[in-house]
C-alpha cells in the first residue's frame, strides 16, 4: 500500500521576496525611504505644534511645513540660508544642533540593521549593498525636501546639501550594517585596543565639556537667567527657546572640550576664547548658553583648570592601551598608544566640525571650534601624556613576570619520611588516608599512588632519609646464645649417676616403707 504525500513549496515570510534580489534591494530603498520620511513627519508635528501655540501666528501652516523642512535638512549638516534679514542681504545659518542630528541618524541607522538582518528565505544583501539601498532610498526623499525648502524662508546651500547629505546618511547607514554584524573590531589585537582607547578618551572629553559648561553656566547663572527671559514672554516662546538650547547642549560641549584642549573657539571673526584669556571683540547674540562664556581679559587659574579635562582624557587612554599591553614590547605599546591617539584627534575634528558654522554674515561668519586645530590639539595631548602613561601601566603590569636568573639557587628537595620507618607512637596524630568511592585506600584520585615515593628492594635509600638510619624502635629479633658442651661421664660413671646428658640430675624414686 502506497501513500503519495504532496509537498507544497513553504510560504515565503515576506511577500516581497517572490521577486528574490531585486525586491530585497527594492525593500531597503523602502526602509531607507520610511526613515526619512518618519525623522521628517516628527519634526513637521513637532513645528506644527509651535507655529499652533504661538501667539503670533506667521506665515499660515505652509510656511510651518517649510520650516519643518529646512530644520530636517539642518539636522544633517547642511547649511541653510536665511533671506529675510534686515539689510535684505541673505545670510547663512551654519550651526547644526547636534542632538536634533541624533533622530535621523538613529532612523537610518535603524534601517540598516533590520535590512542587514535578513528574514529566514529572503536573499541577503552584500554589506555595500545594504548601505547603498538604503541610503538610496533616504536620499530620494532628502531631494524632495531639498526642492519643497527652496521656496521656504530657510533654503538649503546646494553644495552644503550635495556634500554634507549623503555623508551622513552614508556614515549612519554603515553603523547600523555594523551594528547587525556584531560590532565587530578589527582582527589584529593593537589596533583593536587602540580603537577602544581612542573611544574612552573621546567619551572622557566630551564629558569633561559638558562638565566645564554646567559649572559656568553655574556660576553666570543670573546672566542666564536674564537671557532666557529677554527672548521670549510667554510660555510657548520660552518653552521653544528651552528646546533650541537643550539640542546645543551637545554643541557646548564640544566647545568647551576645545576650549579645554587649548586652541579654544571662535566668537565671530577676530575674536577667540582661550585658556589665556578672551581676545576681540565677540560678537554674542543673546542666548541663555552663551552666558557661560568667560569674561573679557587674561585669563586666571580658573580658566587654566580646564587643562584637567584633556589631561584626564590622556591618562586614560594610555591606561587602556597599557592594561592589554601586558605581553607585547615596548615598541608595540607606544605604537598602539599613536594609533589611539591618532583616532581621538580625529574624531574630535570631525565633531568639531559638526559643531560650529557660520551665524550671519561679516562677524558672524565664524563661530566655534577649528576642526584642525582641535585635532592636532587631541592628538598632541594624547600622544604627550598617554603614552608614557601606557609604558608605565605596561611596566606595572608585569612585575609579576619578572623570571627567575639562570644559574640561581634551586628550591630544596624536601625529603619523605619513610612510612615504614615510623614508629607506631609517632603515627598517633597521623591523618587518615585519603579513600576513593569505593573504599580502597589509595591515590588514584589524586593522579598518584600513595606510596610511590619509596624506593624499590633494589634501590638504596635515598641519603638523608629516617630509612638508611638504623631507628631505635625498630624491634630486632634476639640472637641465640651458644649452648655449653655436655661434661663427659666417664667410663666408671653411668648416666643415671652422672646425670642426663642435658646436665639435669635425674629424680630418684622415693622411698618406700620397707626401705631402710
Amino acid at each position: 500500500m502506497s501513500q503519495v504525500t504532496e509537498h507544497t513549496p513553504p510560504l515565503s515570510p515576506n511577500p516581497l521576496v517572490k521577486g528574490g534580489r531585486s525586491a530585497t534591494l527594492v525593500d531597503a530603498c523602502v526602509r531607507g525611504g520610511a526613515a526619512a520620511g518618519l525623522g521628517l513627519g516628527g519634526l513637521a508635528v513637532l513645528v506644527t505644534a509651535a507655529w499652533i501655540t504661538s501667539p503670533y501666528p506667521d506665515g499660515g501652516p505652509g510656511g510651518a511645513l517649510h520650516l519643518a523642512a529646512g530644520l530636517w535638512l539642518l539636522a544633517h549638516g547642511v547649511d541653510l540660508v536665511r533671506t529675510d534679514t534686515l539689510s535684505g542681504v541673505a545670510a547663512p545659518l551654519g550651526v547644526a544642533p547636534m542632538l536634533l542630528m541624533v533622530l535621523p541618524g538613529w532612523l537610518a541607522h535603524r534601517a540598516a540593521r533590520d535590512t542587514s538582518d535578513a528574514e529566514e528565505g529572503r536573499p541577503k544583501l552584500t554589506a555595500a549593498g545594504t548601505v547603498g539601498a538604503v541610503s538610496g532610498g533616504y536620499l530620494l526623499v532628502a531631494v524632495g525636501v531639498v526642492a519643497s525648502a527652496a521656496n521656504g524662508p530657510l533654503p538649503a546651500d546646494p553644495l552644503a546639501a550635495a556634500l554634507w547629505l549623503p555623508a551622513t546618511v552614508v556614515a549612519s547607514a554603515g553603523l547600523g550594517v555594523w551594528t547587525a554584524a556584531g560590532r565587530p573590531l578589527p582582527r589584529q589585537e593593537h589596533a583593536a585596543v587602540g580603537l577602544r582607547a581612542a573611544v574612552l578618551a573621546t567619551a572622557a572629553l566630551l564629558t569633561g565639556g559638558a562638565l566645564l559648561v554646567t559649572v559656568s553656566l553655574a556660576w553666570h547663572a543670573g546672566a542666564a537667567h536674564a537671557s532666557f527671559d529677554g527672548l521670549a514672554d510667554d510660555w510657548s516662546g520660552r518653552v521653544a527657546v528651552l528646546l533650541l538650547a537643550l539640542t546645543l547642549v551637545p554643541n557646548a560641549a564640544v566647545w568647551a572640550a576645545s576650549y579645554g584642549l587649548g586652541p579654544g573657539f571662535a566668537l565671530g571673526s577676530g575674536a577667540w576664547a582661550t585658556p589665556l584669556g578672551l581676545s576681540g571683540a565677540a560678537a554674542v547674540p543673546p542666548f541663555p548658553l552663551l552666558a557661560a562664556l568667560p569674561a573679557a581679559g587674561r585669563g586666571s587659574w580658573p580658566h587654566w583648570t580646564a587643562a584637567v579635562v584633556p589631561a584626564a582624557a590622556a591618562l586614560l587612554l594610555g591606561w587602556c592601551a597599557g592594561r592589554s599591553a601586558r605581553l607585547w614590547t615596548a615598541k608595540e605599546t607606544v605604537a598602539t598608544a599613536l594609533v589611539a591617539s591618532w583616532a581621538c584627534g580625529a574624531s574630535l575634528a570631525v565633531l568639531a566640525a559638526l559643531a560650529g558654522g557660520p551665524l550671519g554674515s561679516g562677524r558672524l561668519s565664524a563661530f566655534g571650534p577649528v576642526w584642525w586645530q582641535t585635532g592636532a590639539a587631541a592628538v598632541l595631548w594624547c600622544a604627550v601624556v598617554g603614552v608614557p602613561t601606557a609604558l608605565g601601566v605596561r611596566a606595572w603590569a608585569r612585575r609579576d613576570r619578572t623570571p627567575v636568573a639562570a644559574g640561581g639557587p634551586e628550591p630544596a628537595a624536601v625529603a619523605v619520611p619513610d612510612r615504614a620507618a615510623v614508629p607506631e607512637a609517632g603515627r598517633a596524630h597521623e591523618p587518615e588516608p585519603v579513600r576513593g568511592e569505593d573504599g580502597d585506600e589509595d591515590g588514584d584520585e589524586l593522579g598518584f599512588e600513595a606510596y610511590g615515593f619509596l624506593p624499590a628492594a633494589w634501590e638504596p635509600p635515598p641519603p638523608g632519609s629516617l630509612a638508611s638510619a638504623p631507628s631505635a624502635a625498630s624491634p630486632q629479633p634476639p640472637t641465640p646464645e651458644p649452648t655449653p658442651p655436655a661434661p663427659d661421664p666417664g667410663p666408671d660413671r653411668t648416666p643415671d649417676a652422672a646425670g642426663s646428658q642435658d646436665g639435669t640430675t635425674p629424680e630418684r624414686p622415693s622411698a618406700g616403707p620397707d626401705t631402710p
